[in-house]
Protein backbone atom coordinates (compact mmCIF):
# COMPACT_ATOMS: atom_id res chain seq x y z
CA UNK A 1 0.00 0.00 0.00
CA UNK A 2 1.34 3.64 -0.68
CA UNK A 3 0.71 6.95 1.18
CA UNK A 4 2.51 9.06 -1.65
CA UNK A 5 4.62 9.40 -4.29
CA UNK A 6 8.76 9.83 -4.05
CA UNK A 7 11.66 9.73 -6.22
CA UNK A 8 13.39 6.58 -5.88
CA UNK A 9 16.60 8.30 -6.68
CA UNK A 10 15.63 10.18 -3.09
CA UNK A 11 15.01 7.22 -1.69
CA UNK A 12 17.63 5.24 -2.15
CA UNK A 13 20.19 8.09 -1.74
CA UNK A 14 19.01 8.15 2.38
CA UNK A 15 18.96 4.42 2.45
CA UNK A 16 22.66 4.05 1.58
CA UNK A 17 22.90 7.14 3.81
CA UNK A 18 21.94 5.13 6.59
CA UNK A 19 24.27 1.77 5.52
CA UNK A 20 26.81 4.11 5.18
CA UNK A 21 26.84 5.58 8.56
CA UNK A 22 26.33 2.83 10.62
CA UNK A 23 29.18 0.62 10.17
CA UNK A 24 31.04 3.84 10.57
CA UNK A 25 29.40 4.99 13.53
CA UNK A 26 30.11 1.42 15.35
CA UNK A 27 34.02 1.57 13.97
CA UNK A 28 34.15 4.77 15.76
CA UNK A 29 32.98 3.55 19.09
CA UNK A 30 35.25 0.44 19.10
CA UNK A 31 38.58 2.65 18.58
CA UNK A 32 37.19 5.02 20.69
CA UNK A 33 36.94 2.37 23.75
CA UNK A 34 40.27 2.88 25.21
CA UNK A 35 39.35 6.56 25.20
CA UNK A 36 36.12 6.04 26.79
CA UNK A 37 37.67 4.16 29.67
CA UNK A 38 39.79 6.49 30.20
CA UNK A 39 37.51 9.34 30.26
CA UNK A 40 34.99 7.52 32.55
CA UNK A 41 37.64 5.31 34.83
CA UNK A 42 35.67 2.33 33.42
CA UNK A 43 37.16 -1.22 32.36
CA UNK A 44 36.45 -4.70 31.54
CA UNK A 45 33.03 -6.07 31.12
CA UNK A 46 31.41 -2.22 31.59
CA UNK A 47 33.61 -0.65 28.91
CA UNK A 48 33.62 -3.80 26.44
CA UNK A 49 29.50 -3.43 26.58
CA UNK A 50 30.06 0.23 25.19
CA UNK A 51 30.52 -2.02 21.73
CA UNK A 52 28.46 -5.36 22.70
CA UNK A 53 25.68 -3.88 23.69
CA UNK A 54 25.48 -1.49 20.83
CA UNK A 55 25.70 -4.99 18.27
CA UNK A 56 23.41 -7.28 20.66
CA UNK A 57 20.46 -5.13 20.65
CA UNK A 58 20.92 -4.16 16.89
CA UNK A 59 21.21 -7.89 16.25
CA UNK A 60 18.17 -8.92 18.40
CA UNK A 61 16.00 -6.46 17.07
CA UNK A 62 16.42 -6.81 13.15
CA UNK A 63 13.73 -9.60 12.42
CA UNK A 64 11.07 -7.72 14.57
CA UNK A 65 11.81 -4.61 13.19
CA UNK A 66 11.79 -5.48 9.73
CA UNK A 67 8.19 -7.31 10.55
CA UNK A 68 7.07 -4.30 11.61
CA UNK A 69 7.85 -2.82 9.05
CA UNK A 70 5.28 -4.74 7.15
CA UNK A 71 2.53 -4.02 9.87
CA UNK A 72 2.97 -0.43 10.15
CA UNK A 73 4.81 0.89 7.42
CA UNK A 74 8.25 0.36 6.19
CA UNK A 75 8.83 3.81 6.09
CA UNK A 76 7.72 4.89 9.48
CA UNK A 77 9.95 1.79 11.08
CA UNK A 78 13.43 3.84 9.06
CA UNK A 79 12.09 7.20 10.63
CA UNK A 80 11.75 5.62 14.22
CA UNK A 81 15.19 3.57 13.82
CA UNK A 82 16.63 7.03 12.56
CA UNK A 83 15.20 8.78 15.76
CA UNK A 84 16.17 6.46 18.63
CA UNK A 85 19.81 6.16 16.71
CA UNK A 86 20.05 9.85 16.23
CA UNK A 87 18.54 10.25 20.15
CA UNK A 88 20.98 7.41 21.68
CA UNK A 89 23.77 8.91 19.77
CA UNK A 90 23.75 12.55 21.07
CA UNK A 91 22.55 11.04 24.72
CA UNK A 92 25.84 9.25 24.56
CA UNK A 93 27.99 11.71 23.69
CA UNK A 94 27.03 13.70 27.12
CA UNK A 95 26.94 10.69 29.07
CA UNK A 96 28.45 11.15 32.53
CA UNK A 97 29.33 7.84 33.67
CA UNK A 98 29.50 4.45 31.76
CA UNK A 99 26.58 2.79 32.87
CA UNK A 100 24.23 5.51 31.41
CA UNK A 101 26.73 5.01 28.17
CA UNK A 102 25.75 1.46 28.00
CA UNK A 103 22.71 1.88 28.33
CA UNK A 104 22.01 4.28 25.52
CA UNK A 105 24.45 2.53 23.43
CA UNK A 106 21.93 -0.28 23.88
CA UNK A 107 19.22 1.85 22.54
CA UNK A 108 21.24 3.41 19.80
CA UNK A 109 21.31 -0.30 18.88
CA UNK A 110 17.58 -0.74 18.64
CA UNK A 111 17.72 2.05 16.74
CA UNK A 112 20.27 0.88 14.07
CA UNK A 113 18.03 -2.06 14.20
CA UNK A 114 15.34 0.37 12.31
CA UNK A 115 17.51 1.61 10.00
CA UNK A 116 18.66 -1.39 8.29
CA UNK A 117 16.00 -3.80 8.31
CA UNK A 118 13.22 -0.78 7.16
CA UNK A 119 15.99 -0.02 4.60
CA UNK A 120 16.53 -3.18 3.11
CA UNK A 121 12.66 -3.18 2.95
CA UNK A 122 12.35 0.08 1.23
CA UNK A 123 14.59 -0.76 -1.34
CA UNK A 124 12.46 -4.21 -2.10
CA UNK A 125 8.98 -2.51 -2.32
CA UNK A 126 10.85 0.66 -4.16
CA UNK A 127 12.42 -1.25 -7.18
CA UNK A 128 12.08 -4.50 -9.74
CA UNK A 129 13.80 -6.31 -11.88
CA UNK A 130 17.51 -4.97 -12.74
CA UNK A 131 16.59 -1.57 -11.18
CA UNK A 132 16.70 -3.87 -7.61
CA UNK A 133 19.87 -5.40 -7.97
CA UNK A 134 21.25 -1.97 -8.99
CA UNK A 135 20.19 -0.56 -6.10
CA UNK A 136 21.32 -4.06 -3.46
CA UNK A 137 24.56 -3.46 -5.61
CA UNK A 138 24.98 0.01 -4.33
CA UNK A 139 23.72 -0.59 -0.64
CA UNK A 140 27.04 -3.52 -0.50
CA UNK A 141 29.23 -0.82 -2.19
CA UNK A 142 28.14 1.36 0.37
CA UNK A 143 28.08 -0.50 3.38
CA UNK A 144 31.90 -1.86 1.77
CA UNK A 145 33.07 1.82 2.03
CA UNK A 146 32.12 2.20 5.96
CA UNK A 147 33.46 -1.00 6.25
CA UNK A 148 37.39 0.35 4.31
CA UNK A 149 37.18 3.77 5.54
CA UNK A 150 34.73 3.47 8.93
CA UNK A 151 38.17 2.81 10.96
CA UNK A 152 40.44 5.16 9.42
CA UNK A 153 38.32 7.98 9.24
CA UNK A 154 36.31 7.33 12.65
CA UNK A 155 39.96 6.89 14.43
CA UNK A 156 40.79 9.91 12.87
CA UNK A 157 37.89 11.56 13.88
CA UNK A 158 38.26 10.46 17.65
CA UNK A 159 41.96 11.55 17.42
CA UNK A 160 41.04 15.27 16.50
CA UNK A 161 37.95 16.36 18.49
CA UNK A 162 37.67 13.47 21.11
CA UNK A 163 35.08 10.67 21.15
CA UNK A 164 32.18 12.46 22.58
CA UNK A 165 32.33 15.12 19.72
CA UNK A 166 32.10 11.84 17.45
CA UNK A 167 29.39 10.40 18.69
CA UNK A 168 27.82 13.86 18.47
CA UNK A 169 29.19 13.95 14.41
CA UNK A 170 27.20 11.11 14.17
CA UNK A 171 24.06 12.07 16.03
CA UNK A 172 23.93 14.79 13.23
CA UNK A 173 24.39 11.91 10.18
CA UNK A 174 21.27 10.27 12.16
CA UNK A 175 19.14 14.01 11.72
CA UNK A 176 19.82 13.73 8.04
CA UNK A 177 18.16 10.34 7.88
CA UNK A 178 15.59 11.58 9.67
CA UNK A 179 15.02 14.52 7.33
CA UNK A 180 15.03 12.64 4.06
CA UNK A 181 12.92 10.19 5.52
CA UNK A 182 10.49 13.01 5.08
CA UNK A 183 10.63 12.68 1.30
CA UNK A 184 10.35 8.95 1.00
CA UNK A 185 7.30 6.49 -0.08
CA UNK A 186 5.85 4.49 2.45
CA UNK A 187 4.32 0.60 1.80
CA UNK A 188 3.35 -1.95 4.24
CA UNK A 189 1.12 -5.49 3.85
CA UNK A 190 -2.35 -4.98 2.82
CA UNK A 191 -3.75 -6.43 5.99
CA UNK A 192 -2.82 -4.59 9.33
CA UNK A 193 -3.06 -7.64 12.21
CA UNK A 194 -2.48 -7.37 15.67
CA UNK A 195 1.23 -7.45 16.83
CA UNK A 196 2.36 -10.73 17.83
CA UNK A 197 3.43 -9.61 21.28
CA UNK A 198 4.25 -13.06 22.96
CA UNK A 199 6.73 -13.69 19.27
CA UNK A 200 8.04 -10.03 20.02
CA UNK A 201 9.31 -11.03 23.37
CA UNK A 202 10.36 -14.47 22.96
CA UNK A 203 12.53 -13.97 20.22
CA UNK A 204 14.22 -10.55 21.47
CA UNK A 205 14.59 -12.24 24.41
CA UNK A 206 16.02 -15.70 23.40
CA UNK A 207 18.40 -14.54 20.98
CA UNK A 208 19.90 -11.57 22.86
CA UNK A 209 20.56 -14.24 25.98
CA UNK A 210 21.85 -17.15 23.14
CA UNK A 211 24.28 -14.53 21.40
CA UNK A 212 25.15 -12.88 25.35
CA UNK A 213 26.31 -16.37 26.67
CA UNK A 214 28.09 -16.81 22.87
CA UNK A 215 29.95 -13.71 23.86
CA UNK A 216 31.08 -14.02 27.44
CA UNK A 217 32.56 -17.71 26.24
CA UNK A 218 35.40 -16.16 24.66
CA UNK A 219 35.78 -14.19 28.07
CA UNK A 220 34.75 -17.12 30.64
CA UNK A 221 34.93 -20.56 28.48
CA UNK A 222 32.27 -22.37 27.25
CA UNK A 223 32.20 -24.27 31.07
CA UNK A 224 31.62 -21.45 33.27
CA UNK A 225 27.68 -21.44 34.88
CA UNK A 226 26.72 -18.13 34.02
CA UNK A 227 27.35 -18.82 30.14
CA UNK A 228 25.41 -22.19 30.75
CA UNK A 229 22.66 -20.67 32.22
CA UNK A 230 22.40 -17.68 29.56
CA UNK A 231 23.00 -20.16 26.43
CA UNK A 232 20.13 -22.27 28.08
CA UNK A 233 17.46 -19.77 28.52
CA UNK A 234 17.94 -18.63 25.37
CA UNK A 235 17.22 -21.52 24.01
CA UNK A 236 14.20 -22.05 26.08
CA UNK A 237 13.26 -18.38 25.13
CA UNK A 238 13.56 -19.59 21.21
CA UNK A 239 11.63 -22.89 21.28
CA UNK A 240 9.05 -20.76 22.66
CA UNK A 241 9.24 -18.30 19.71
CA UNK A 242 8.99 -21.30 17.47
CA UNK A 243 6.19 -22.74 18.98
CA UNK A 244 3.92 -19.65 19.38
CA UNK A 245 4.92 -18.91 15.97
CA UNK A 246 3.12 -22.10 14.32
CA UNK A 247 0.15 -21.31 16.43
CA UNK A 248 -0.64 -17.53 15.66
CA UNK A 249 -1.74 -16.30 12.51
CA UNK A 250 0.11 -13.29 12.01
CA UNK A 251 3.65 -14.55 13.36
CA UNK A 252 6.57 -12.04 13.67
CA UNK A 253 8.60 -14.77 11.44
CA UNK A 254 6.09 -16.91 8.78
CA UNK A 255 8.00 -19.99 9.31
CA UNK A 256 6.63 -20.96 6.30
CA UNK A 257 9.25 -18.42 4.40
CA UNK A 258 11.89 -20.96 5.68
CA UNK A 259 10.35 -24.00 3.28
CA UNK A 260 11.16 -21.85 0.54
CA UNK A 261 14.35 -23.68 -0.75
CA UNK A 262 16.16 -20.80 -2.52
CA UNK A 263 15.66 -18.08 0.03
CA UNK A 264 17.25 -20.56 2.07
CA UNK A 265 19.82 -20.41 -0.02
CA UNK A 266 20.99 -17.04 0.36
CA UNK A 267 20.38 -17.14 3.95
CA UNK A 268 23.37 -19.39 4.12
CA UNK A 269 25.14 -18.04 1.55
CA UNK A 270 25.20 -15.20 3.83
CA UNK A 271 26.11 -17.45 7.00
CA UNK A 272 29.15 -18.29 4.96
CA UNK A 273 29.96 -15.18 3.90
CA UNK A 274 30.19 -13.59 7.08
CA UNK A 275 32.33 -17.23 8.68
CA UNK A 276 34.75 -16.53 6.06
CA UNK A 277 35.15 -13.14 6.63
CA UNK A 278 34.55 -12.21 10.23
CA UNK A 279 37.22 -13.97 11.94
CA UNK A 280 39.83 -12.35 9.65
CA UNK A 281 38.32 -8.94 9.97
CA UNK A 282 38.09 -9.53 14.04
CA UNK A 283 42.01 -11.01 14.72
CA UNK A 284 44.04 -10.62 12.36
CA UNK A 285 45.07 -6.72 13.02
CA UNK A 286 46.09 -7.90 16.84
CA UNK A 287 47.89 -10.86 14.81
CA UNK A 288 50.01 -8.28 12.69
CA UNK A 289 50.68 -6.21 15.45
CA UNK A 290 51.69 -9.10 18.23
CA UNK A 291 53.57 -11.67 16.03
CA UNK A 292 54.73 -9.76 13.01
CA UNK A 293 55.66 -6.34 14.98
CA UNK A 294 53.47 -4.01 12.59
CA UNK A 295 52.19 -0.78 14.05
CA UNK A 296 48.49 0.01 14.11
CA UNK A 297 48.98 2.02 11.37
CA UNK A 298 50.53 -0.51 9.19
CA UNK A 299 48.29 -2.97 10.49
CA UNK A 300 45.55 -0.89 9.36
CA UNK A 301 47.02 -0.28 5.77
CA UNK A 302 47.40 -4.24 5.07
CA UNK A 303 43.50 -4.52 6.54
CA UNK A 304 42.87 -2.31 3.19
CA UNK A 305 43.35 -5.84 1.21
CA UNK A 306 40.57 -7.51 2.14
CA UNK A 307 38.03 -4.69 2.82
CA UNK A 308 39.14 -2.39 -0.58
CA UNK A 309 37.27 -4.46 -2.49
CA UNK A 310 34.22 -4.42 -1.24
CA UNK A 311 33.99 -0.43 -2.40
CA UNK A 312 33.74 -1.91 -5.85
CA UNK A 313 32.64 -5.52 -6.62
CA UNK A 314 29.41 -5.61 -5.41
CA UNK A 315 28.75 -3.12 -8.51
CA UNK A 316 30.64 -5.46 -10.83
CA UNK A 317 28.24 -8.71 -9.43
CA UNK A 318 25.49 -6.49 -9.83
CA UNK A 319 26.55 -5.74 -13.88
CA UNK A 320 27.23 -9.38 -14.28
CA UNK A 321 23.77 -10.69 -13.29
CA UNK A 322 21.94 -7.68 -15.01
CA UNK A 323 23.81 -8.80 -18.78
CA UNK A 324 22.96 -12.88 -17.63
CA UNK A 325 25.29 -14.52 -15.56
CA UNK A 326 23.34 -16.57 -13.24
CA UNK A 327 23.10 -15.36 -9.78
CA UNK A 328 24.07 -19.41 -8.57
CA UNK A 329 27.18 -18.81 -10.97
CA UNK A 330 28.44 -15.63 -9.33
CA UNK A 331 27.25 -16.72 -5.76
CA UNK A 332 28.85 -20.46 -5.70
CA UNK A 333 32.21 -18.71 -7.40
CA UNK A 334 32.53 -15.81 -4.54
CA UNK A 335 32.30 -18.41 -1.90
CA UNK A 336 34.68 -20.65 -3.01
CA UNK A 337 36.97 -17.70 -3.67
CA UNK A 338 36.64 -16.97 0.25
CA UNK A 339 37.02 -20.35 1.11
CA UNK A 340 40.09 -20.29 -1.45
CA UNK A 341 41.42 -17.09 0.40
CA UNK A 342 41.42 -18.55 3.72
CA UNK A 343 43.35 -21.72 2.98
CA UNK A 344 45.68 -19.20 1.05
CA UNK A 345 46.26 -17.19 4.37
CA UNK A 346 48.05 -20.02 5.89
CA UNK A 347 50.89 -18.87 4.58
CA UNK A 348 50.75 -16.36 7.57
CA UNK A 349 53.85 -16.11 9.27
CA UNK A 350 55.68 -13.61 11.64
CA UNK A 351 57.40 -10.85 10.11
CA UNK A 352 54.83 -11.81 6.85
CA UNK A 353 54.81 -8.51 4.60
CA UNK A 354 52.10 -6.96 2.54
CA UNK A 355 53.26 -8.89 -0.78
CA UNK A 356 52.84 -12.09 0.60
CA UNK A 357 49.53 -11.45 2.03
CA UNK A 358 48.26 -9.65 -0.73
CA UNK A 359 47.00 -12.75 -2.83
CA UNK A 360 45.06 -14.32 0.22
CA UNK A 361 43.53 -11.07 1.38
CA UNK A 362 41.94 -9.29 -1.84
CA UNK A 363 41.36 -12.83 -2.80
CA UNK A 364 38.72 -12.81 0.66
CA UNK A 365 37.61 -9.21 0.21
CA UNK A 366 36.39 -10.08 -3.66
CA UNK A 367 34.37 -12.76 -2.61
CA UNK A 368 33.16 -10.12 -0.42
CA UNK A 369 32.38 -7.64 -2.16
CA UNK A 370 30.75 -10.06 -5.24
CA UNK A 371 28.73 -11.71 -2.41
CA UNK A 372 27.80 -8.40 -0.47
CA UNK A 373 25.29 -6.89 -2.79
CA UNK A 374 24.00 -9.82 -4.38
CA UNK A 375 22.79 -11.75 -1.40
CA UNK A 376 20.04 -9.13 -0.72
CA UNK A 377 18.90 -8.37 -3.92
CA UNK A 378 17.98 -12.17 -4.98
CA UNK A 379 16.85 -13.34 -1.48
CA UNK A 380 14.53 -10.52 -1.39
CA UNK A 381 13.48 -11.23 -4.82
CA UNK A 382 12.11 -14.78 -3.09
CA UNK A 383 9.55 -13.54 -1.22
CA UNK A 384 5.91 -11.38 -1.41
CA UNK A 385 6.20 -7.64 -1.25
CA UNK A 386 3.69 -7.85 1.95
CA UNK A 387 7.02 -9.87 3.38
CA UNK A 388 9.74 -7.45 2.72
CA UNK A 389 10.43 -6.24 6.16
CA UNK A 390 10.19 -9.92 7.46
CA UNK A 391 12.69 -11.35 4.69
CA UNK A 392 15.07 -8.00 5.52
CA UNK A 393 14.82 -8.58 9.22
CA UNK A 394 15.60 -12.00 8.64
CA UNK A 395 18.54 -10.90 6.63
CA UNK A 396 20.32 -8.57 9.31
CA UNK A 397 19.62 -10.93 12.09
CA UNK A 398 21.70 -13.59 10.34
CA UNK A 399 24.64 -11.73 9.06
CA UNK A 400 24.29 -9.87 12.84
CA UNK A 401 24.12 -12.99 14.75
CA UNK A 402 26.45 -15.26 12.58
CA UNK A 403 29.12 -12.36 13.20
CA UNK A 404 29.23 -12.57 16.98
CA UNK A 405 28.62 -16.06 16.85
CA UNK A 406 32.20 -16.58 14.91
CA UNK A 407 33.61 -13.66 16.83
CA UNK A 408 33.47 -15.90 19.97
CA UNK A 409 34.49 -18.97 18.19
CA UNK A 410 36.78 -17.65 16.64
CA UNK A 411 38.19 -16.15 19.59
CA UNK A 412 37.78 -19.24 22.29
CA UNK A 413 39.36 -21.50 19.37
CA UNK A 414 42.34 -19.41 19.64
CA UNK A 415 42.47 -19.10 23.43
CA UNK A 416 41.63 -23.20 23.51
CA UNK A 417 44.00 -24.39 20.94
CA UNK A 418 46.94 -21.73 22.65
CA UNK A 419 46.06 -23.28 25.74
CA UNK A 420 46.77 -26.54 24.68
CA UNK A 421 50.01 -25.88 23.44
CA UNK A 422 51.40 -23.25 26.18
CA UNK A 423 50.09 -24.70 29.03
CA UNK A 424 48.48 -21.36 30.43
CA UNK A 425 44.94 -19.57 30.41
CA UNK A 426 46.10 -16.38 31.65
CA UNK A 427 48.69 -16.28 28.39
CA UNK A 428 47.11 -17.85 25.33
CA UNK A 429 44.06 -15.06 26.64
CA UNK A 430 47.32 -12.64 25.87
CA UNK A 431 49.04 -13.83 23.57
CA UNK A 432 45.65 -14.98 21.00
CA UNK A 433 44.93 -10.95 21.64
CA UNK A 434 48.49 -10.10 20.14
CA UNK A 435 50.29 -9.75 23.45
CA UNK A 436 53.50 -11.58 23.02
CA UNK A 437 55.15 -10.41 26.29
CA UNK A 438 54.55 -13.41 28.75
CA UNK A 439 57.55 -15.49 27.27
CA UNK A 440 60.33 -16.40 24.58
CA UNK A 441 58.52 -13.87 21.57
CA UNK A 442 60.03 -15.83 18.85
CA UNK A 443 57.99 -18.74 20.37
CA UNK A 444 54.94 -17.74 20.94
CA UNK A 445 54.41 -16.05 17.63
CA UNK A 446 55.11 -19.55 16.34
CA UNK A 447 52.83 -21.15 18.57
CA UNK A 448 50.36 -18.48 17.40
CA UNK A 449 50.76 -19.03 13.32
CA UNK A 450 50.29 -22.67 13.99
CA UNK A 451 46.63 -22.28 15.69
CA UNK A 452 45.70 -18.94 13.09
CA UNK A 453 46.50 -21.88 10.02
CA UNK A 454 44.70 -24.79 12.25
CA UNK A 455 41.51 -22.40 12.63
CA UNK A 456 42.15 -20.97 8.93
CA UNK A 457 41.76 -24.79 7.09
CA UNK A 458 38.64 -25.28 9.43
CA UNK A 459 36.92 -22.06 7.56
CA UNK A 460 38.23 -23.22 4.45
CA UNK A 461 36.42 -26.53 4.88
CA UNK A 462 33.36 -25.16 6.21
CA UNK A 463 33.13 -22.21 3.20
CA UNK A 464 33.76 -25.01 0.41
CA UNK A 465 30.80 -27.13 1.64
CA UNK A 466 28.72 -24.03 2.57
CA UNK A 467 29.48 -23.10 -1.58
CA UNK A 468 28.45 -26.26 -2.55
CA UNK A 469 25.12 -26.37 -0.35
CA UNK A 470 23.97 -23.30 -1.09
CA UNK A 471 24.94 -23.91 -5.06
CA UNK A 472 22.32 -26.50 -4.61
CA UNK A 473 19.96 -24.56 -2.95
CA UNK A 474 19.65 -21.54 -5.28
CA UNK A 475 19.62 -23.51 -8.21
CA UNK A 476 16.02 -22.92 -10.20
CA UNK A 477 13.69 -25.66 -10.53
CA UNK A 478 13.46 -27.93 -13.20
CA UNK A 479 11.34 -27.85 -15.94
CA UNK A 480 9.24 -30.09 -17.12
CA UNK A 481 6.59 -30.73 -20.05
CA UNK A 482 3.82 -30.29 -17.35
CA UNK A 483 4.09 -26.63 -16.25
CA UNK A 484 2.06 -28.08 -13.24
CA UNK A 485 4.41 -30.05 -11.85
CA UNK A 486 7.45 -27.35 -12.42
CA UNK A 487 7.08 -25.44 -9.26
CA UNK A 488 10.06 -25.52 -6.60
CA UNK A 489 9.55 -28.09 -3.96
CA UNK A 490 10.93 -25.90 -1.77
CA UNK A 491 8.38 -23.55 -1.95
CA UNK A 492 5.49 -24.79 -1.20
CA UNK A 493 2.15 -23.11 -0.86
CA UNK A 494 1.59 -20.83 1.87
CA UNK A 495 1.48 -17.60 3.22
CA UNK A 496 5.36 -15.73 2.85
CA UNK A 497 6.41 -18.24 -0.09
CA UNK A 498 7.21 -17.37 -3.65
CA UNK A 499 7.18 -18.81 -6.41
CA UNK A 500 10.40 -20.65 -7.66
CA UNK A 501 10.43 -19.74 -10.97
CA UNK A 502 13.73 -20.28 -12.78
CA UNK A 503 14.80 -17.96 -15.87
CA UNK A 504 14.38 -14.16 -14.90
CA UNK A 505 14.79 -14.95 -11.47
CA UNK A 506 18.38 -15.98 -12.08
CA UNK A 507 18.62 -13.06 -14.68
CA UNK A 508 18.42 -10.86 -11.18
CA UNK A 509 15.01 -9.63 -12.76
CA UNK A 510 12.78 -11.84 -10.56
CA UNK A 511 9.11 -10.42 -9.10
CA UNK A 512 7.50 -12.01 -6.49
CA UNK A 513 4.75 -13.77 -6.73
CA UNK A 514 1.87 -11.20 -5.30
CA UNK A 515 3.88 -7.89 -5.03
CA UNK A 516 1.51 -6.27 -7.76
CA UNK A 517 2.27 -2.98 -8.46
CA UNK A 518 4.85 -2.30 -6.03
CA UNK A 519 4.61 1.36 -4.13
CA UNK A 520 7.51 3.51 -6.09
CA UNK A 521 8.76 1.18 -8.80
CA UNK A 522 10.96 2.51 -10.64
Amino acid sequence: MKARSSSPAITLAVVLLGFLTLPMSMSGTTVAVPLIGADLGASGGALQWVVTGYFLMASSFMLVAGSLGDLLGRRRVYLAGALVYAGGMLGGAFAPGILVLDVLRSITGVGAAGVMAGGGAILATTFTGPSRTRAFAAMGTIAGVGLALGPSLSGWLVGAVGWRATFGIFAAAGLALIVGAMFMAESRAAARPRLDRTGVVSFIGGLALVMLGITRSAQTGWANAQVVLLIAAGIALLVVFVLAERRTAHPVLDLTLLRNRRFMGWLLAAVAMVTGFGGILSYLPSYLQGASGASAGEAGLMMLMPTAPVLFMPALGGRLVNRGVPPRAVITFALLLIAAGNAWLTVLRPGAGALELAGPLVSVGVGMGLSAGLIDAQAMGQVPAARAGMASGLLNTVRGGTQTLVMALFGSLLIGLLQARLGSAALAGQVATGKLTGGDHAFLADQLTEVWRVILYAVAGLGAVAALAVSALVAPPRRTADASTSADPGTAAGPGTAAGAGGPADAGSARPVGAGRIAGRA
